[in-house]
């Protein structure tokens, strides 16, 4: 933990020295716009769908503001929960508002954010400042957030739980031609307090039940660390395209290692279409404490059978349009735009087995596969 808030200080009067020596050039703030959103998630037993609205507005010349209304609406239960517990139905209602301070070539901003669950409330605040420097070809920018979180248990009024949330990063983008853009994103996030599911279980051998296992609940440390690295390419090509080439390695006192790589293609057709396809390849080893069969009932300190801490690999392909409309005569500085997204996502669980197939020996269930589907729908106005 020092060696982590010493490195923050240090990133932070890096930034303060650019902010000292750099001449006053003019920054941007972000369009007025206006988002309406439809979005829906089916995939492993569960379902996901709800809207969305996203304000944002500049009040004179340097200060603009946001809010954020997002719902979700959860259906049916996962599979590493079905086993143990049945299908349920609730509702996730998040809000944001952020405001952002436009000075000489910075941007300051704070943002608060609030999650709302019938077992679970999430409150954070962030803070952050985006500088351009050496005449606009660098953009520095460092964030920070602090998060305090409420877990309970439904059926369960005397469980409450707590958890703290601290995020800090640092990222600098680099004009490298005419063509070439290059990002370097650096994140660490810290975790204190109660980490896991309050209703996933562990399964451990048990000759004496009916399934030849029996079940406990989930026990897991009370701290985590984690650490990712990004590195972005974002190549123009002549015809007005864009290649985006992202790599992205995550790593976590838990002995988590993950990397990801995507590619995003996107073409113009006209003045008004724009259509985009990517690829995202995903791999992860897992937990240092997890496993999907345990010998014996608390064999560990620490156990888990989340299957997001398993060895997994997972596929992503989704393509998307917008369209742009042709202005409207009654607001005439608006631009309204439509857009339409579909990714299909396919995860292969390499030491994670589907108990719900009763009909093979303990411990050689078929490794269980999950596909899933995700759309988008939101209309936007930029004014």
């Amino acid at each position: 933990m020092a060696v982590i808030n010493r490195t923050v200080l240090l990133l932070l009067a890096l930034l303060c020295a650019l902010l000292a020596s750099s001449p006053l050039l003019a920054a941007v703030l972000p369009d007025n716009r206006i988002d309406l959103m439809q979005h829906s998630y089916q995939g492993g037993g569960v379902s996901i769908d709800g809207p969305a609205l996203m304000l944002r507005s500049k009040i004179g010349n340097q200060v603009s503001v946001s809010g954020f209304y997002y719902v979700d609406t959860v259906s049916g239960a996962s599979i590493d929960v079905v086993a143990t517990a049945s299908a349920y139905t609730e509702t996730r209602i998040e809000s944001r508002v952020g405001i952002e301070y436009l000075t000489g070539n910075s941007i300051l901003s704070v943002n608060y954010a609030q999650s709302d669950e019938n077992d679970y409330n999430a409150k954070s605040i962030s803070f952050g400042i985006a500088h351009d420097t050496f005449g606009g070809m660098t953009t520095l920018s460092l964030n920070t957030s602090l998060g305090n979180d409420e877990v309970g248990r439904n059926g369960d009024e005397s469980f409450s739980e707590q958890l703290r949330r601290y995020s800090y990063s640092l990222g600098i983008t680099q004009v490298l031609s005419t063509r070439w853009i290059s990002a370097l994103n650096i994140e660490v996030d810290m975790e204190q307090g109660f980490l896991n599911n309050p209703y996933r279980s562990i399964r451990y051998r048990d000759p004496l039940a009916e399934l030849g296992y029996a079940y406990q609940f989930e026990v897991y440390p009370s701290t985590r660390n984690t650490f990712a690295l990004g590195l972005v390419n974002k190549f123009y090509l002549p015809y007005r395209a864009a290649i985006t080439a992202s790599l992205r390695h995550y790593q976590d006192s838990w002995d988590v290692q993950a990397f990801d790589a995507e590619i995003e293609y996107v073409h113009p057709l006209g003045e008004r279409w724009v259509v985009d396809s990517h690829v995202r390849w995903y791999q992860q080893g897992q937990a240092s404490f997890y496993r999907d069969l345990f010998d014996f009932a608390s064999q560990q300190n620490f156990m888990a059978r989340d299957k997001e801490l398993s060895d997994f690999t997972n596929i992503s392909l989704g393509i998307g349009a917008s369209y742009r409309f042709a202005r409207w005569s009654w607001w005439p500085a608006a631009k309204p735009e439509l857009n339409l997204e579909w990714d299909h996502i396919r995860f292969n669980y390499n030491n994670f087995r589907d108990v719900t197939l009763a009909d093979t020996d303990v411990g050689t269930e078929p490794l269980y596969r999950l596909t899933a589907n995700v759309y988008r729908a939101f209309f936007s106005v930029y004014f």
